[in-house]
């Protein structure tokens, strides 16, 4: 059983260049926000 789980944990659920797009996304999503709150 942890031997599947290992071998489960390996592949990435999402390919990797699917979260650099996430993580920019969100990134861009925070700095825009902290940018419109510090505006007012």
């Amino acid at each position: 059983m942890i031997n599947f789980a290992a071998e489960n944990l390996r592949e990435l659920p999402m390919p990797a260049l699917a979260y650099g797009v996430v993580t920019f996304a969100v990134l861009s999503i925070f700095l825009y926000l902290a940018l419109r709150l510090d505006r007012d």
